[in-house]
């Protein structure tokens, strides 16, 4: 059996650099645009962060343990709200780092459209624009 070869280690900072070159990053107001075009914001953050702070309207909540089965189209547990390749997905985490490395996973997916929010959910919210509060849950 041969052995497999050590791979060159990359620094978290490395990897986000990698995959912000594989994605779009749209500021706060582009992204406004883009989603009065019909594109779907897919919210990563947890359930905490999102009733503590908000959301942005309309937005899908997807955690990101379960995103990249719930975007595959290919994938038994996708959500047809967002597993199509030529969808227009917008990424949001917090503040715009895991949602890069998220967005980037989508374009290996095959959703080359995919693209995440510059300064995330609280650069959004910074900017002044719109947000929700979060309903609370009968669970």
């Amino acid at each position: 059996m041969t052995p497999k070869p050590t791979p060159q280690r990359l620094t978290i900072d490395d990897l986000l650099a990698e995959a912000r070159l594989q994605i779009d990053r749209l500021e706060p107001a582009a992204a406004a645009v883009e989603i009065k075009r019909g594109a779907v914001v897919v919210d990563t953050r947890c359930q905490d962060d999102r009733r503590r702070e908000g959301t942005i309207g309309g937005s899908v909540h997807i955690p990101r343990t379960v995103l990249e089965w719930r975007a595959d189209p290919a994938s038994s547990h996708r959500d047809e709200r967002i597993a199509a390749l030529d969808r227009r997905l917008i990424l949001v985490c917090n503040d715009g780092y895991s949602s890069s490395l998220a967005a980037a996973n989508l374009v290996r997916l095959g959703f080359h459209r995919a693209a995440d929010l510059d300064g995330g959910y609280r650069g959004w919210k910074a900017a002044g624009w719109p947000t929700e509060e979060v309903e609370e849950s009968g669970h």
